[in-house]
């Protein structure tokens, strides 16, 4: 029997994104910006303690690994050579952080998530060695002290592993975030493989310098971090090294991106005040500011959009970060079990249409922007004898786009110009109720793309203009036009203003809950001695306690 006939397509382009519950490749016409093909696994998420989050380095590296090798399957399955893919991007949760020896390959201890809450104690030792008059950590950074960062997690290692200790006494040590480990054992590891993270990674962990764009000695001297285990610091699209293994062995890994760069890019928000938000685990507005810092005096985050090539210019970003989006309905659906699948929310929300007075704050992991307050927890308030579980999961909805709300609310303050559309994307922006609610509460139109996957978009897009490999222009002019669906606000706006008015309230009432004497690994806090974590407020609120829960895309 004679071959079958290979299909003739263009240049292609594969893109990792590694996410903090699944990791995804997959494979793009670099002259359409068609996708051909993807495969996705699941991952395991692990809580050894109350608030604290880890997940296996190699695990993560496998289903790389197998994702890769699924996707190629199924495009040779419709007689598409993996030969024509010609460069790899990866995508990746941010400020996750992973030390490995560099000997043996052997990561030194898990992943310690970016959402983890284990270093609360070590942020408020270092509050206190910060000048009352002159943060020199956000002035340099764009950052806020937090649990969230990489730095604070790296200083707790540090401190309590002692294989860690010893590694970095024997200068065996390697730091990195998910970009870094999977970099480096893609290209060869043990033998050979290519240290390096790229800058809007870089930005992430509080030890570099976004102005300079480099590491900072004065930084990694505050958090007391070897400034020898640090990766070597590239730009977000050039060749940092070849595969060396799996099906796609040869092949350049050249784009490198933050989840949220990735899908700022991949929402073609190249212009100075263009802006997108991300619904995932939690909710990621960037705002593109060009080429200059723009700090927020609103409690935003100035960070590093992307650098396209070794010799081009920054740009940058101001973002909202919120820790619990897609995670509050994972939350609804694996602790309260009111839903069996994610999906099934927009059902429940869909029967009655409204909250009823109800109102979520889901401050699981405390407030991210605009407050970063630790001691909040979550609260569901505004309880009566009428309240059903589809008012909770309406509330739940509504949650997530009120705290978009704010961060929008902060981000025009300090731009200056209000946004007049907000683009979306991420899995949450399939549920159309959310959808509607989130234009009814903005008070303008929320715009999403019909090829929900940005963030592998803006991957590929980084790995294939990369010099050396060529295969996708970002001129405008070539830039194919993106079908976008459309949601117009469809409530009075004196509706929306009590609505939010009345969610800020809520939100007032979920701070303090945690104090600077509970411990850090969660025994005895607050919460802890209820199962399922409950307490009555008052007739119409009840409060939640903090219970960890896994999450959603990042």
């Amino acid at each position: 029997m004679a071959a079958s006939k290979q299909t003739a397509v263009g240049p292609l382009v594969g893109a990792v994104v590694q996410g903090t519950n699944s990791t995804r490749f997959l494979v793009f016409n670099s002259k359409t910006s068609e996708l051909l093909s993807h495969h996705h696994v699941e991952l395991t998420q692990e809580f050894p303690k109350e608030g604290w989050v880890e997940q296996d380095p190699k695990e993560i590296l496998q289903s790389v690994y197998e994702c890769i090798a699924r996707t190629c399957e199924k495009l040779a399955g419709v007689n598409i050579d993996i030969s024509n893919i010609k460069a790899v991007g990866l995508s990746n949760q941010r400020e996750t952080t992973v030390v490995w020896d560099k000997f043996t390959g052997d990561p030194l201890y898990n992943a310690v998530v970016w959402l983890d809450l284990r270093t609360q104690s070590t942020v408020e030792a270092l509050s206190k060695k910060i000048p009352g008059n002159s943060n020199f950590v956000k002035s340099k950074t764009g950052l806020p002290l937090s649990t969230y960062f990489s730095a604070v997690k790296l200083r707790w290692m540090l401190d309590n592993l002692r294989p860690i200790q010893k590694a970095v006494e024997e200068g065996r040590a390697l730091f990195g975030t998910i970009d870094s480990w999977l970099i480096w054992s893609m290209t060869g590891g043990v033998n050979g493989g290519v240290h390096c993270t790229d800058v809007t990674n870089a930005s992430r962990t509080m030890l570099f310098n976004i102005h300079s764009l480099e590491w900072d000695k004065e930084l990694c001297d505050f958090f007391e971090i070897p400034m020898n285990i640090l990766p070597n610091v590239c730009s977000s699209s050039e060749i940092y090294g070849l595969m060396t293994a799996g099906a796609l062995e040869g092949v350049p890994i050249s784009g490198c991106l933050g989840d949220q760069s990735a899908a700022l890019l991949g929402q073609m928000c190249f212009q100075e005040g263009q802006a997108k938000n991300t619904y995932g685990t939690g909710c990621f507005l960037l705002c593109n500011t060009g080429h200059k810092c723009v700090f927020s005096e609103h409690g935003l985050l100035t960070t590093v959009a992307y650098k396209l090539g070794k010799n081009k210019p920054a740009f940058y970003a101001l973002e909202g970060s919120v820790a619990i989006a897609g995670a509050v309905i994972r939350w609804l659906r694996d602790n309260f079990e009111i839903i069996t699948t994610s999906e099934e929310i927009e059902k429940l929300a869909k029967e009655v249409g409204t909250s009823y007075g109800c109102y979520f704050v889901p401050a699981f992991s405390g407030l991210y922007a605009p407050y970063w307050e630790p001691s909040a927890r979550g609260i569901i308030c505004g309880l009566t004898q009428f309240t059903n579980k589809c008012h909770i999961a309406f509330a739940a909805l509504e949650a997530v786009c009120f705290q978009t709300r704010e961060i929008l609310d902060a981000m025009n303050r300090d731009c200056g110009i209000p946004l007049s559309h907000l683009q979306v994307d991420g899995g949450m922006t399939n549920n159309k109720i959310l959808m509607q609610l989130q234009a009814d509460i903005l008070r303008i139109p929320v715009v999403k793309s019909v090829m929900p996957e940005t963030t592998a978009l803006g991957a590929a897009m980084a790995a294939g203009a990369a010099e050396g490999v060529d295969v996708w222009s970002l001129e405008p002019e070539d830039i194919s036009a993106v079908l976008m669906e459309r949601y117009e606000p469809q409530i009075q706006a004196t509706e929306s203003e009590i609505r939010y008015a009345t969610w800020k309230k809520a939100v007032m009432k979920s701070m303090g809950w945690v104090t600077a004497q509970t411990p850090e690994n969660g025994e005895g806090a607050v919460f802890s001695c209820l199962p399922l974590g409950f307490f009555i407020v008052s007739s119409i609120t009840l409060l939640i306690g903090a219970r960890y829960v896994s999450s959603f895309e990042d």
